[in-house]
């Protein structure tokens, strides 16, 4: 299928979650629609009308992520350049921080552990004090200890992420700020919630969907990379009600091409790490690598299912529109009624005609993909991870002749 760029008017990234093995695919991505010739836009408003050309198809200004993505939306709608993501990612902790007015397009103070994993000390201290464990295993033994004392809401915690972004990367904190568009995307943990942090006029809420227009850039970052049970429940202090709390931007939905289109691009990529193992001679079965391989198998099928029931369906409304546009035609209905028959189609099932989306995600021969650790910052394997991400890419962008 061949996409004619210069047609469309406004390109949407969307970028999904899977850790740090995520957010180093997605550099790999990048790294290949730069080669192919776009432009991330990023900055300030009067930075963004300074550098780039917005007419310019090949200029992504819109942003949306989950999870890891969320990381690297904020990091590229921040103003920072792919190389220095790759920069932060590689050098490893220990540099000086930079920022305010040594922030650039090419520095970014490097990224360790430290950043990443912020024990959640006073939450393990709290649900499993000495007196009660004691008191516990002498009345009901380890089965009651855990149902009824172990409390805990998560391991580590995402303020340490939080405090990175707003003390040494984001030199502009606020979404109102940016000269692109950026929507981080997250979950209601009291709730069943999709939540969108972002630019909105106002707070909304549905009975599925929140939009929220109080928080900062690094606490929506923080809130959408909360995964459980790993990572404990952000909170996010709000005017209006009482604290809320929000976990992983990918429980609800895997991808969010949706927010994308609804953000007003007609041409959304997608970019997601997520492949099954599929069996090789070289590897063999994965009956020989233990339960912590074969979750991670069973946890990537059902993943992959829903994005392919996800893509399916784009593909179906997308035929069932144009089947009824021939039909309409064929059989000389009045144009009138045609297009108003067309307009139930898309106000019904959200449904944008003119927008195509790609979607880049490793193939199965890509094995090392799925075997490689989630949080490692092995600059090693995130190199190997880097160049899967622009290969793959690369492969899926020529299927569209871009």
């Amino acid at each position: 299928m061949k996409i004619k760029l210069k047609n469309k008017k406004k390109v949407g990234l969307v970028f999904s979650g899977g850790g740090i093995k995520a957010a180093a695919f997605h550099i790999g991505v990048c790294l290949a629609l730069k080669e192919k010739g776009f432009q991330f836009a990023g900055g300030s408003k009067e930075d963004v009308r300074r550098a780039f050309d917005l007419n310019d198809p090949k200029v992504i200004r819109l942003y949306v992520g989950s999870s890891a993505g969320a990381f690297v939306s904020a990091i590229l709608a921040g103003g920072y350049s792919v190389e220095a993501l790759i920069n932060a990612f590689n050098v490893g902790a220990g540099a000086k921080p930079r920022f305010s007015d040594e922030h650039s397009r090419h520095s970014l103070r490097p990224i360790g552990y430290r950043d990443i994993f912020s024990i959640n000390g006073r939450e393990i201290l709290k649900s499993v004090p000495l007196s009660l464990l004691r008191r516990s295993l002498l009345s009901g033994g380890l089965e009651t200890l855990l149902k009824e004392r172990f409390k805990l809401n998560g391991f580590f915690t995402t303020k340490a992420l939080e405090r990175y972004l707003r003390e040494y990367a984001l030199a502009h904190n606020n979404f109102e700020d940016l000269g692109a568009e950026l929507v981080i995307v997250s979950t209601q943990l009291n709730h069943s919630r999709k939540v969108l942090f972002g630019q909105f006029p106002e707070t909304t809420k549905t009975s599925n969907l929140y939009r929220i227009n109080y928080a900062t850039i690094s606490e929506a970052v923080a809130a959408s990379t909360s995964l459980p049970p790993v990572f404990a429940p952000f909170r996010i202090r709000s005017p209006q009600e009482k604290d809320m709390y929000f976990f992983d931007g990918e429980i609800r939905d895997t991808l969010s091409t949706h927010v994308a289109q609804d953000h007003g691009a007609d041409l959304v990529i997608a970019s997601y790490s997520v492949q099954p193992y599929h069996y090789t001679e070289e590897i063999g079965s994965l009956h020989n690598f233990g339960i912590p391989v074969i979750l991670n198998q069973a946890l990537y099928q059902v993943i992959q299912q829903k994005i392919d029931r996800h893509i399916r369906h784009q593909q179906d409304l997308k035929a069932i529109y144009n089947s009824v546009d021939g039909f309409c035609k064929q059989n000389n209905i009045p144009d009138e009624s045609r297009e108003k028959l067309l307009e139930i189609i898309r106000v019904r099932s959200n449904f944008s005609p003119k927008t195509d989306s790609i979607y880049i995600h490793p193939r199965p021969q890509d094995y090392e993909m799925f075997f490689a650790d989630h949080f490692s910052l092995s600059p090693s394997m995130l190199e190997r991870i880097v160049r899967i991400g622009f290969r793959s890419a690369i492969h899926t962008l020529r299927q569209y002749d871009l």
